[in-house]
């Protein structure tokens, strides 16, 4: 039987709060996720990518049509998985960003992981987050660099 738990009790991020529909089941705490469509285990770098898939589409307004949850990518022969990924309305990858939990410290090296992930993806823009810290970057592939910047970019 699920029971329904008050979102309040779980860590305050740095994010504005948002309702969410979580409920107990075996021990074992559920979060829906209105993108997949399906309940989810809440851990705790899906608490942080559920309320940054909100901030995206409720402060940001990406399209949740445009947004996906978890698409695998393959590098170096490897099958990976970006946390959430924004297309444009071209269909080319906007916005990657990788979700940490709460009590990871975001370093120099999750970012730099992330940036080589994202030669295979070749999005404009990467966020990293552990929900208390937001790091924003836009790619210049022609110098194959990054550059930090204050804001998330707006959808256009």
């Amino acid at each position: 039987m699920f029971k329904k738990f008050d979102a309040l009790k779980l860590p305050k991020l740095n994010l504005p709060a948002y309702q969410f529909d979580i409920k107990s089941n075996e021990g074992r705490l559920l979060i829906y996720d209105v993108f997949r469509k399906k309940s989810i285990i809440l851990t705790p770098e899906e608490w942080v990518r559920q309320n940054f898939l909100q901030y995206l589409t409720h402060e940001y307004h990406y399209p949740k049509s445009l947004i996906k949850i978890e698409s695998g990518l393959k590098f170096n022969n490897r099958l990976k998985r970006s946390d959430i990924m924004v297309y444009d309305r071209d269909g080319l990858p906007f916005l990657l960003v990788e979700c940490k939990s709460y009590t990871t410290k975001i370093s120099q090296s999750i970012f730099d992981q992330v940036a080589t992930y994202n030669q295979t993806l070749k999005a404009k823009n990467i966020v990293v987050t552990n929900g208390m810290e937001h790091f924003c970057c836009e790619i210049d592939f022609d110098s194959n660099k990054y550059k930090f910047v204050e804001e998330i970019p707006k959808f256009v």
